[in-house]
């Protein structure tokens, strides 16, 4: 050792660092060489430049400068390289069509999605027809599909719901459930009318089919007056009111004449004597939004939509079977629904006109009552027509409940403005002061100052008078159209996170849908589409259904608040529009088959806390018509979910991405249901 270190200098210990140094940087030098051949290069892409002049300042040139690569068979080369072993894996899903080969031939390639290759939206799209002849064989029994999971637990995914019996054609499962019915304590105000819904584990879990000989739709405005009678194959209306120039029978179709039981010589004829009686009504105009009670066929509403005033029609499902169904196959706004027990589900101040025209409803029941819930509903300064025997006939009895129905509207403080022929209408008043201006213990009294009027999901009647707020909101309304896009006021008095920032937004909603609406019609080719019955099912302030009516499309739309958000009903009547609360942890009041297109923006991550995912779509399945559509617009990590149960109901679905971009956390379901067998 002491040699080494004090002998030859060659042997020092700097001599072994220096070589050691050299063998190093030797083969960092092969690996580097080989990693730069074997795998993926940092390629500059650069411009043709204008050389420097001398004495610039200048920039190192990278060895890849003037060089070309074929990116695709480099990316190739580096899967073939990697030799990580992979890790075991479930079953792939099944994957979008891979990309056509680059040697096709020019102009031989179809786009079919929103966002091009570029990334930005595509002007063009292209949309599949609905062929209403073809009859898919879906057979009849469910497949279901049972598949592992890591923790230990299993998986049960629907693969195909079964077809429903043809018994089940008109099934509306709130309104036909026979045990609940069966079970009640009482019958004798109508309760069997109500909803009494399933248990959950009860509900539809099938395909509800059409009848046979199945057609697509007479499109509006032709189905006014007539309806394919294969469609709605029930002829107890024709046999019960044939003679009231209702409805008929005309070969393969129900015509529809426009008359009603107090006005057989036409619904037009009937409406200008109404603006005759009492001018203020002003259809279009003052008066925009109409309940018409115990509807039959809806002809009241049918016409009054050409004088810019939308009608909800409803009637219960009695002995008049189907009323509702026809209305709705008409193209005409209509809900199943009674006056009963419960309040029904429309907020209070919601309409401007209501309408009975002998809807066999005894008014003056249980002190008023019913009445009283017409009250409730009806806007400050809004109008009842009564046509009725009780008006006009002279009759002992009948003349009994005329006094009765004038000595109760007398303490509604409603004014008696017009009796003529078969007709009276009564105004209600526009503020609370008659009703304090009252004798002391006069009944009805009013009702409680706590008390909600705009609480209805499943809650009872109150024999008390709907107080009127005292700043007068749900009366200052501007004449339509103007008050579609105005600010009502008691957007200022819903129950919500926001207060400061409501009115803007309003306006923001509307003018979100509005663009995407614009895009549906660029992009999806709504043009093409026959839309006239719309439900919105989660409908926030109404912006969707304020887009279509202000870009003039021939439909109407059913704006409907989830009760597990803020209750913005108010507002959507206040702009002349009509809508209604639900749950959708439950069925819907509607029949069978009644809407051509459904809209859920955002409902599903929000209701999956709450509800059964396949138990919506199943009911989305059983309102949609066949050939019909849905949209779903909600966030990615409902859709796989959503897609799968789509596709199980026999939809032809498609997954495209929202006008954001491919990377935006949303997606859109474009459904359409195709007609099984």
């Amino acid at each position: 050792m002491k040699l080494l270190n004090n002998g030859d200098p060659l042997r020092a210990p700097s001599l072994l660092t220096i070589s050691t140094f050299v063998v190093v940087s030797l083969a960092f030098f092969y690996v580097g060489k080989h990693w730069s051949n074997g795998y993926q290069q940092l390629i500059f892409y650069t411009s043709r430049q204008t050389p420097m002049a001398s004495g610039s300042p200048t920039i190192g040139i990278s060895p890849n400068f003037n060089m070309t690569f074929d990116v695709s068979s480099m990316i190739a080369k580096n899967q073939t390289l990697d030799s990580t072993p992979p890790s075991p894996a479930p079953a792939p899903i099944p994957s979008p069509a891979p990309a056509p080969s680059a040697h096709l031939a020019p102009g031989s390639l179809k786009t079919f999605g929103i966002v091009n290759e570029n990334g930005t939206m595509a002007e063009e799209f292209e949309v599949g027809d609905y062929d209403p002849e073809f009859v898919e064989n879906w057979g009849n029994g469910s497949d279901v599909e049972v598949g592992g999971s890591s923790g230990g637990s299993f998986r049960f995914g629907i693969k195909k719901f079964k077809m429903c019996p043809e018994t089940m054609r008109e099934y509306i499962p709130c309104l036909d459930n026979k045990e609940a019915i069966r079970n009640l304590k009482s019958t004798k105000n109508g309760e069997k009318f109500e909803r009494h819904c399933p248990e959950r584990s009860q509900g539809l879990n099938c395909l509800v089919p059409a009848p046979k000989g199945y057609r697509t739709p007479i499109p509006w405005p032709k189905s006014r007056d007539e309806v394919w009678f294969s469609n709605v194959p029930h002829t107890k209306l024709v046999e019960d009111k044939g003679g009231q120039n209702w409805i008929s029978v005309d070969k393969n179709k129900f015509k529809f004449p426009g008359g009603g039981t107090q006005f057989i010589h036409g619904a037009d004829q009937y409406l200008d004597q109404i603006s005759k009686m009492v001018p203020d009504i002003a259809f279009g105009r003052h008066t925009r939004v109409v309940l018409d009670v115990g509807c039959g066929v809806a002809s009241f509403g049918a016409y009054l939509l050409s004088r810019n005033v939308i009608t909800l029609s409803i009637a219960p499902k009695d002995v008049h079977e189907n009323q509702i169904q026809f209305a709705l196959e008409r193209g005409v706004p209509a809900m199943v629904a009674a006056f009963v027990t419960r309040r029904l589900l429309y907020p209070s101040q919601a309409f401007d006109l209501i309408h009975c025209s002998r809807c066999r409803i005894n008014w003056t029941r249980d002190d008023g009552i019913l009445l009283l819930e017409v009250n409730r509903m009806l806007r400050a300064g809004g109008y009842f027509a009564w046509a009725a025997q009780p008006v006009y006939k002279h009759e002992e009895n009948l003349e009994e409940q005329w006094k009765d129905m004038v000595n109760l509207t007398t303490r509604l403080c409603w004014e008696l403005v017009k009796k003529e022929g078969y007709i009276a209408i009564w105004q209600k008043p526009f503020n609370n002061s008659c009703y304090l201006n009252r004798k002391a213990a006069t009944k009805p009294p009013l009702c409680d100052p706590d008390d909600d009027p705009d609480d209805v999901w499943y809650v009872d009647l109150k024999a008390c008078i709907t107080r009127l707020p005292e700043d007068g909101y749900g009366a200052n309304l501007p004449t339509w159209p103007g008050r579609l896009q105005n600010y009502p006021d008691r957007l200022q008095s819903i129950r919500m996170d926001a207060y400061i920032s409501r009115k803007e937004l309003f306006k923001a909603e509307y003018k979100y849908w509005k663009e995407i609406i614009d895009g549906y019609y660029r992009v999806l080719k709504w043009k093409n589409f026959k839309l006239r019955n719309v439900l919105d099912m989660r409908a926030g302030f109404g912006g969707f259904a304020a887009a279509l009516t202000e870009r003039k499309v021939d439909c109407w739309v059913l704006n409907v608040v989830p009760v597990s958000g803020p209750n913005t009903l108010p507002v959507i009547y206040d702009r002349g529009l009509i809508g209604v609360m639900h749950d959708w942890c439950e069925s819907f009041d509607t029949y069978p088959r009644t809407y051509d297109f459904l809209h859920a923006a955002g409902l599903f991550s929000i209701e999956r806390k709450r509800c059964n995912m396949s138990s919506i779509m199943l009911e989305m399945d059983r309102m949609l018509r066949p050939g019909g559509h849905a949209y779903i617009r909600d966030s990615i990590i409902v859709m796989d979910e959503l897609q799968e149960i789509a596709k199980a109901m026999g939809w032809k679905v498609s997954v495209r991405p929202t006008s954001e971009g491919p990377h935006a956390s949303y997606r859109i379901l474009t459904c359409e249901k195709s007609m099984l067998h």
